[in-house]
């Protein structure tokens, strides 16, 4: 962990769930939220049940949007505003995961332009890095990284209190992770550039470690300099399994 940061654990729904479903998660989640006062819990569920969930939290459960379009309104079908996601109760969005840079073919450039309006409607960006398999054996795992930060971050991001989260594309749904020491050479790598490029403000941001955390070994990963949290995917659509994430930090 980062001294004197509060760590984030978030849970990204996905694409998964029905209304009741989403309305059961969501208050499972809440009635645990209380018991974790060491970090700061936020889930972000599908566009339609936003809305629902963001209803049934509570001042120790944050909401968030799985992602935004960079235009605040506009002849965009299908695409959704950051101001949209403020006004039916928002508070953080994910921009730049790998599946919509692999599914929608969202270059640095567009992440930067969401990151931008998120910022613009009052949301704090949770953007998205990670290397592929590819990219790590050949020894380029740091460099993809911290490239993509390089074309993503806005200038505003770090006075905004933005989020980074570190997700090796290989990682993610596989039940696989990189060993711990690979995963806290990624997080110095990130947080040294984040000081390089915002300062003393940077040394402060958090850094999120997503790509299978479970219960299982989320203490090990939660436990490892500049890691100030993670970015749960399939074991946040357990309750119970979300939570004992967060008590994992003790």
């Amino acid at each position: 962990m980062t001294p004197g940061v509060r760590p984030l654990i978030a849970g990204n729904w996905k694409m998964h769930g029905s209304l009741a479903e989403a309305a059961a998660l969501a208050a499972a989640v809440q009635a645990g939220a209380a018991g974790a006062p060491a970090a700061e819990l936020l889930v972000c569920p599908p566009f339609p049940y936003l809305h629902l969930v963001a209803g049934k939290a509570g001042p120790d459960l944050a909401v968030g949007a799985q992602d935004c379009h960079a235009a605040p309104k506009g002849a965009h079908t299908g695409d959704v505003a950051a101001p949209m996601l403020k006004d039916v109760g928002a508070r953080y969005v994910i921009l730049g995961h790998s599946e919509r840079r692999a599914d929608h073919g969202e270059s640095d450039a567009m992440v930067l332009a969401k990151a931008e309006a998120a910022l613009a409607a009052g949301l704090t960006p949770i953007v998205c890095v990670g290397e592929s398999e590819a990219q790590r054996l050949a020894g380029e795992a740091e460099t993809v990284v911290t490239g993509q930060l390089a074309g993503s971050l806005p200038e505003g991001f770090a006075a905004a209190g933005g989020v980074v989260a570190y997700e090796p594309v290989w990682a993610i749904g596989t039940g696989r992770t990189p060993t711990e020491p690979d995963i806290a050479a990624i997080h110095a790598a990130i947080r040294a550039h984040l000081a390089g490029r915002f300062g003393k403000a940077g040394e402060g941001l958090r850094i999120l470690y997503g790509g299978s955390v479970k219960p299982g070994n989320a203490r090990a990963i939660l436990a490892l300099p500049h890691v100030d949290g993670a970015l749960v995917g399939g074991a946040s659509l357990v309750a119970a399994d979300f939570l004992a994430i967060a008590a994992a930090l003790g």
